[in-house]
């Protein structure tokens, strides 16, 4: 097939590879301008999309919108017979969704209708549910609302953000291969008309460590905000980003009643009572800093029981 393909971040990367390893004809890779980055901030950085799409030989683009006349008439001049979208992270005007013979089908990171939306893997793993998966997606106008080709499923257990997206992309990879091989075996089947949430974007002061919530929805925050932004708390004015920690199974409830009480260490371990509960941080990251096991951190910053943190 002629296929057009819109991604912007890592997760987008193993799918591109996928295709053109495949042996479809990849005409051109649309993605987000580059950014500033580098050390000083100052250097624009292409997106993951975009390297690996020049290193494999791909026209790129990157406009900063699709909804003028101009850029509508660009994108149907590459006459492809689908797009494939995966995190782009541009709206897709009517007319570039049906401009391919066979529209624009998108690798979506959820159990649709489950969490259509900017963030599905951080809001699964912090409403506790028990799978999450890929649905490839004939894209229409709503957001996300379009019928399912194909979907695959994954327990979450106790994976973080960054393994259970990294998970999901290579499913995602092979998934859409399978999708566009045949693609009648595979007809859009319309999404169930209960069970929709929506996955909103993430706000940086969601990952502040709520330890008045149980011990196991505090290791919900860290889990889905690891790698990024990091779930943190602070101590005398600093911040500490929590990176991964246990379930301290030896504290029940009368070791976090009272005089401590959520968000006050148990020990001088770095174990920490929540709302019921608590946990124990194995691993730390000081603004600055490289990240360390928390024994390292104690040695030069000890933390003794009873310190209460914000």
């Amino acid at each position: 097939m002629r296929i057009i393909y819109m991604g912007t971040p890592e997760f987008a990367v193993p799918a591109l590879e996928a295709l053109v390893a495949a042996g479809h004809d990849v005409v051109a890779a649309y993605s987000q301008p580059p950014r500033p980055g580098g050390r000083r901030g100052r250097e624009l950085t292409p997106s993951p999309v975009h390297k690996r799409a020049l290193e494999l030989g791909i026209e790129v683009r990157h406009p900063v919108s699709l909804k003028g006349e101009q850029e509508q008439a660009d994108f149907a001049a590459l006459k492809a017979d689908v797009a494939v979208v995966a995190a782009y992270g541009l709206i897709l005007p009517r007319a570039v969704l049906v401009a391919p013979v066979h529209g624009c089908i998108n690798l979506h990171g959820s159990l649709l209708p489950r969490w259509r939306g900017a963030a599905p893997v951080q809001r699964a793993i912090l409403a506790g549910d028990p799978q999450t998966g890929i649905g490839i997606m004939q894209m229409e106008a709503g957001l996300d609302t379009g019928p399912v080709r194909l979907e695959g499923r994954t327990d979450i257990a106790n994976k973080t953000t960054g393994e259970l997206t990294e998970e999901l992309a290579q499913m995602g990879a092979r998934l859409i291969v399978q999708v566009l091989g045949d693609l009648d075996a595979y007809p859009p089947k319309p999404q169930p008309d209960e069970g929709i949430t929506y996955a909103h974007k993430i706000d940086k002061a969601e990952a502040l460590l709520d330890f008045t919530a149980n011990a196991e929805q505090v290791l919900r925050q860290i889990c889905a905000f690891m790698p990024a932004p990091g779930a943190f708390f602070e101590l005398e004015g600093e911040r500490y980003k929590v990176l991964s920690a246990d379930l301290a199974p030896e504290a029940d409830d009368a070791a976090v009643a009272p005089p401590a009480g959520p968000g006050v260490t148990l020990d001088d371990a770095l174990t920490v009572a929540c709302g019921t509960g608590a946990i124990r941080v194995n691993t730390i990251q000081r603004a600055g800093k490289p990240a360390m096991a928390v024994a390292d951190l104690l040695r030069g910053r000890p933390i003794p029981a009873r310190t209460r943190l914000s």
